[in-house]
């Protein structure tokens, strides 16, 4: 048994921020991450020397307002400001210049009504917002699943209306995933230590892992919300509000597949391909990111869930056929996996962000709250309007910081 001022749970983004914010203010901080490294649902692999893949998180949204840009500058990173390839299609292969006009159309139709929505006292599922028998609903259908990580009718018109977006995206080189594993420099992190619950009956609390307990004055919980949901984390005595909000918070699954590509000067540099145009179950591929002889695959939604249970080379052969389809039989012998992501099967995060419920936007402020003024809560789907990304997460992150500071200067509970 030993003690602390607080622990905290998590060393993605949020705990990560979290925990530099105590111990800068003086707090003793022990952070337990279940996994054998840090980072959270913020991954890089590196390959061949100078390639960083982010198998995780990869655009700084908001970048013009992202905290996370300006950590990348000041520990001198490489943002690289080239805007996305989304909605586009390069060369307008497979996708009539005036069936784009049509689409786009029918996108800012959507979008639209999506803004209407915010101020409507019903909440409901997003694809009532879609026309009736429109060409594209499959195709926006696809694209939710990429942003949502799940289809509109598993999502909430009022949560989706809520995300703040600047329409700014950058990107980092050497990976987002480098930048928030080096934002845990100089905090106690302990790997391999999944907690399993917490006991708040008592003046201490009392964190229970497998490597032995730990009493603290205060905690912060910066978990994805299935790990709660499912029992994973377990509360004593129950947090019933918790466990309901969490529930209505699920994970959303975007899973990404990197390819080389053999003669990669016959594809523009940062180009963009839907995989197919009238079906949900289309791929999004972004052409030679960086410049690299890559081709960036990226999957969301219930294709997602079907490709990952067959793992890499699923994935692989989806997003190649697509490919083959687009741009001829000669890409398939041009084609080789390099790596895939598996959020769903991965048992500490278990989706890739979360999404809310039709009915249930507000459970995202119920997560949020904190309990007693000794157990405090943080990542993105604790942020009402910046969920799904890492700048969110390190947002409620600092926020759960500076509950337990003022918790405890006021001699709360959590200061006895």
């Amino acid at each position: 048994m030993t003690e602390t001022d607080v622990v905290v749970i998590g060393a993605g983004a949020a705990g990560l921020a979290a925990a530099q914010r105590l111990r800068n203010a003086g707090q003793s901080v022990a952070v337990l991450e279940a996994r054998r490294r840090i980072g959270g649902r913020a991954w890089t692999k590196r390959f061949d020397g100078d390639w960083w893949l982010d198998l995780g998180c990869g655009w700084l949204h908001s970048a013009n307002e992202n905290e996370w840009a300006t950590i990348a500058s000041e520990r001198q990173l490489t943002i690289d400001h080239t805007p996305p390839p989304w909605g586009k299609q390069t060369g307008n292969i497979g996708f009539a210049p005036a069936e784009h006009r049509e689409f786009r159309a029918a996108m800012a139709r959507f979008y639209a009504n999506l803004e209407q929505s915010a101020d409507s006292p019903t909440d409901r599922e997003a694809s009532l917002l879609l026309e009736p028998g429109g060409r594209w609903n499959a195709l926006i259908n696809a694209i939710s699943s990429y942003i949502n990580g799940a289809e509109l009718d598993k999502v909430s018109t009022q949560d989706f209306a809520n995300y703040h977006d600047t329409g700014i995206n950058w990107r980092l080189v050497e990976g987002y995933g480098t930048l928030i594993t080096s934002f845990g420099d100089g905090l106690d992190i302990t790997l391999d230590c999944p907690v399993t619950a917490i006991d708040h009956a008592d003046t201490r609390l009392n964190i229970i892992t497998p490597h032995g307990n730990i009493r603290a004055h205060a905690a912060i919980v910066s978990v994805p919300s299935g790990i709660i949901s499912d029992g994973v984390l377990r509360f004593t005595p129950e947090l019933p509000d918790k466990m309901a909000a969490a529930v209505a918070l699920p994970l959303g699954l975007a899973d990404k597949l990197f390819l080389h590509l053999d003669q990669p000067d016959e594809l523009p540099r940062d180009g963009h391909l839907f995989g197919a145009i009238e079906r949900a179950d289309s791929a999004s591929f972004h052409l030679r990111p960086f410049g690299r002889p890559l081709i960036e695959v990226y999957f969301g939604g219930a294709l997602a869930r079907q490709l990952e249970t067959g793992g890499e080379a699923a994935f692989a052969a989806f997003a190649i056929d697509q490919l083959v389809a687009l741009l001829g039989g000669g890409m398939r012998r041009r084609l080789r996996p390099i790596t895939a992501s598996a959020w769903a099967s991965d048992p500490y995060a278990r989706g890739s962000y979360s999404y809310a419920k039709p009915g249930h936007a507000p459970a995202r402020a119920v997560l949020g709250a904190p309990v007693d003024d000794r157990l405090f809560f943080a990542g993105e789907a604790c942020s009402i309007h910046d969920f799904s990304t890492a700048h969110g997460a390190y947002r409620t992150g600092v926020a759960a910081a500076e509950q337990v500071l003022a918790a405890r200067s006021i001699g709360g509970r959590s200061s006895t």
